[in-house]
């Protein structure tokens, strides 16, 4: 669950965003997120560990000049929708490029000899899949919600969380299956 710190970041950006400003919300998002990976890159943590952490330094940056450069821009109200599909864009684009965010996180807990697998590239593609899938089903889900009822806060807050709890609730159980079937198999 190592990489759940990752996602640190997004999730204080949620709850903070339903409570103050979305100028403030986004910079502290920023200062975690750069916090964040310039701790783990002191830790000599290589980049593709790092995607979720980059990503998040991007957003935040970019949200935190945005809301403060326009305050009033009609974009505030759909912000919390906006870091889902932030989200969602990150993970399938690492899809995309045949680097899912997961496969650097993963390569920190299996040997070197098993990183050349395609077994273990399919298994990172299904994982990140999932997260993707579900940044991607928060997104929607959250951008109708503050459509038709934008004080909805506890609704909004149960869509993040289970946003990041069933990915990760999948993540767990499906490296469980993988390594059963592996052990199974040897």
């Amino acid at each position: 669950m190592n990489y759940l710190k990752s996602f640190i970041p997004w999730i204080v950006f949620a709850v903070v965003s339903t409570q103050f400003d979305w100028r403030y919300s986004g910079l502290v998002g920023l200062v975690l997120a750069a916090g964040l990976l310039g701790l783990e890159r002191r830790r000599g943590k290589a980049w593709d560990t790092l995607v979720i952490e980059l990503s998040a330094t991007v957003f935040f940056a970019a949200l935190t000049v945005l809301s403060f450069a326009d305050p009033g821009s009609p974009l505030h109200d759909y912000v919390g929708a906006l870091s889902d599909i932030w989200l969602a864009v990150t993970a399938w684009g690492s899809i995309a490029v045949r680097r899912p965010f997961t496969l650097g996180i993963a390569k920190t807990m299996v040997p070197p000899a098993v990183w050349d697998n395609p077994a273990f590239l399919r298994v990172n593609v299904v994982i990140t899949a999932v997260w993707a899938a579900s940044f991607t089903v928060a997104g929607i889900a959250s951008t109708v919600l503050l459509s038709a009822a934008p004080h909805a806060t506890a609704a909004l807050i149960v869509i993040k969380v289970l946003g990041f709890a069933v990915p990760a609730a999948f993540t767990v159980r499906y490296r469980q299956i993988v390594q059963a079937r592996a052990r199974k198999a040897a």
